[in-house]
């Protein structure tokens, strides 16, 4: 790649609110048809950094330089001026507008006064085609994928001549098929000479498309490295300041009794769509059941409706032998089932309470954080300050809102709430989804430790690393059935990678030289 001059240089940027340093001191420089990855853990202040770059905040000190010239950019509409665009994690798209209304949206191209639509759509078109980024341009958000979306999001900068381009946890809601395409168009972008910032924690996909990387940790920036030549155990360890043990060690199951058993599970989604399919399994204590499979298959839906969230149109699931289909969410989560929903803005949080308010929102009415109908203010203090050091949420204060914190400390939020319920089965939807290494590996504790004092635990997760790593027995999921029952020791990610794209078990089974030396991952 011929990477010349520096078209970005961030010197000595530091960004502070109050006491506190989001930022201290940090440089990083990005050079032309450069794919930079910015690596960090959560609220490590990566994010900080890209909003000062896109002019969403402004630096508290320093100097930002583009083309050796010194810059102001202190505004988003200065920052696309100067042709930074950024694609940001949680999209900004209206869904019920078209893709060619949201990407001209601001920006509209007129013909004497009346809107030329047409000419709009003509460059999307030709955008889409340049770089792969294939998109109907009539569509209207809400009927299409994520995926799509963040296509949508990508012509959104281009089409107004971005020139740098900053990826925000791109890969984060993204099938692993979504995210190789991902990686092919960024490749795509960076051959015609646009310069990438890729904020992450996923060390795969930095060696895969980054050329440099430069790692912050608490705010500092530790050092910035050529990727070839790094491997991702000294990133992941540059990342966290620690020795990072990737694979959880664990001993061998050893389940008894059945505590959730789900059966002949039907549930039609808004649209009467069947989303899960006469569906029946069951999770025992002791051991760690993983849902494997490609987003849109069934699995949030089976999810939501055992714990209590949608209602399934017919069948039934069962607690401890009790039948608790139609029970609350409250009154199931009182017979013992705690949940790591996968949607932590809808489910997990109020995002406008107090980080404290929302650590005990599953006992707040119980003793000792009420008595008599009122709240116990001290106790619930007191009770926040212990899980946020416990877990490691890292936040200026407990009375701060949820919404204040990374997406990565709101997660370890929830999963602090529901472990110390200390439930009997705890259902865990992408729990580590969004977070960095250091975190995962804390939490994959966690989930063994539940397994090993004879709890059940159902995983649900898109990342297949994940599945083959925790659980013990894993179910496939394709077209709303399970559509495998295996023991984790006796498959592969190629072999479940096959399953999953809806290849029939006994094919998968009778073909091993497909998959035959990858061996487990």
């Amino acid at each position: 790649m011929n990477m010349d001059h520096a078209v970005i240089e961030m010197r000595d940027i530091s960004k502070q609110f109050g006491d506190f340093f989001a930022n201290r001191n940090i440089n990083l420089e990005l050079k032309k048809g450069e794919i930079h990855a910015l690596l960090g853990e959560n609220g490590a202040g990566k994010s900080t950094l890209m909003n000062i770059l896109s002019g969403l905040l402004e630096p508290s000190s320093g100097q930002i330089y583009m083309n050796g010239e010194p810059v102001t950019i202190g505004s988003a509409k200065r920052a696309v001026e100067l042709g930074i665009g950024m694609v940001h994690q949680h999209f900004m798209l209206i869904q019920a507008f078209t893709v060619v209304e949201n990407i001209i949206l601001g920006d509209e191209p007129t013909k004497g006064i009346v809107m030329d639509k047409a000419q709009a759509r003509e460059k999307i078109l030709e955008l889409s085609q340049k770089y792969g980024l294939t998109v109907d341009p009539d569509a209207k958000i809400e009927d299409i994928s994520v995926g799509m979306q963040q296509r949508v999001e990508i012509l959104k900068t281009l089409y107004r001549g971005a020139d740098i381009l900053i990826f925000d946890e791109p890969t984060a809601s993204l099938t692993p098929q979504e995210i190789e395409e991902l990686m092919e168009t960024m490749d795509k972008l960076s051959n015609e000479g646009k310069s990438i910032i890729i904020i992450t924690h996923k060390l795969k996909e930095i060696k895969q498309v980054a050329d440099r990387c430069t790692v912050i940790r608490r705010g500092e920036s530790i050092d910035t490295v050529d990727v070839a030549q790094t491997s991702t155990v000294d990133l992941a360890n540059m990342m966290v300041g620690r020795n990072v043990n990737f694979k959880t060690e664990k001993k061998t199951a050893n389940p008894s009794d059945v505590a959730l058993s789900v059966k002949d599970i039907y549930i039609e989604d808004s649209r009467g769509v069947v989303a899960v399919d006469n569906l029946s399994f069951e999770v025992k204590h002791g051991e760690i059941v993983g849902i494997a499979g490609v987003d849109g298959n069934g699995q949030s839906e089976l999810v939501l409706s055992i714990t209590g969230l949608l209602p399934p149109n017919s069948g039934e699931i069962f607690l401890n032998g009790e039948n608790i289909t139609h029970y609350t969410t409250r009154q199931i989560a009182q017979k013992g089932l705690a949940h790591i929903p996968e949607d932590r803005h809808k489910y997990g949080l109020i995002l406008d309470r107090k980080l404290e308010d929302n650590i005990v929102l599953k006992d707040y009415y119980h003793s000792p954080f009420s008595k008599s109908n009122f709240l116990n203010f001290k106790e619930i203090e007191k009770r926040a300050k212990e899980l946020i050091e416990k877990y490691d949420v890292r936040t200026v204060s407990e009375k701060v809102n949820a919404r204040s914190l990374s997406g990565g400390n709101q997660q370890k939020a929830i999963i602090a709430r529901e472990l110390e319920l200390h439930p009997d089965i705890l259902i865990a939807a992408n729990p580590t989804r969004g977070l960095d290494v250091g975190a995962i590996e804390f939490i994959h504790q966690a989930l063994i430790n539940e397994r090993d004092k004879n709890k059940a635990v159902l995983l649900m997760s898109f990342e297949l690393d994940e599945i083959m790593n925790l659980s013990d027995r894993i179910l496939v999921m394709f077209d709303g059935k399970i559509v495998a029952d295996i023991p984790a020791s006796d498959t592969n990610e190629e072999e479940l990678g096959l399953l999953m794209a809806g290849t029939p078990y006994e094919e998968v089974k009778a073909n091993p030289s497909k998959i035959e030396g990858s061996g487990s991952k």
